[in-house]
């Protein structure tokens, strides 16, 4: 079974929803992967200032399969967001788009960049991960 190396793109203000996929991703059977996402708990200390916090993101991104993006509305406004899209295009990074449970909005600039978007559901996002990898 392979492994895959994940970046989970998030916003700290919204980190319930990134906490939730985190957990649905851990729970789903026959799927491993390594996070490479920067948590709450876990930021980038070294990091000062916007050059170097991107630096950092950059650092994390290059050795993954896949970057996921929560498509919540927020995402449309996030400056850090844009950026992430921006550095998985640049690192030619499948980018796939994860509409919010229950949302009834969701962000253009996720829909707009994505390779891939699905729903809140452990199958069909283990399945694009694998199809994108």
């Amino acid at each position: 079974m392979n492994t895959y190396n994940l970046l989970i793109s998030h916003s700290w203000k919204y980190s319930d929803a990134y906490d939730r996929l985190v957990a649905l991703l851990k729970n789903r059977g026959y799927f491993n992967f390594r996070n490479y996402s920067v948590p709450r708990i876990d930021p980038i200390i070294d990091a000062v200032g916007d050059v170097a916090l991107e630096q950092a993101i950059e650092a994390q991104m290059r050795p993954c399969h896949v970057v996921l993006f929560l498509a919540g509305v927020y995402a449309t406004h996030s400056k850090w967001i844009g950026k992430e899209i921006e550095m998985a295009k640049r690192f030619k990074k499948p980018i796939l788009g994860i509409n919010p449970w229950g949302a009834v909005n969701t962000s253009t600039l996720v829909q707009d960049n994505a390779d891939r978007m699905v729903n809140w559901n452990a199958d069909s996002i283990v399945a694009a991960i694998r199809d994108l990898a």
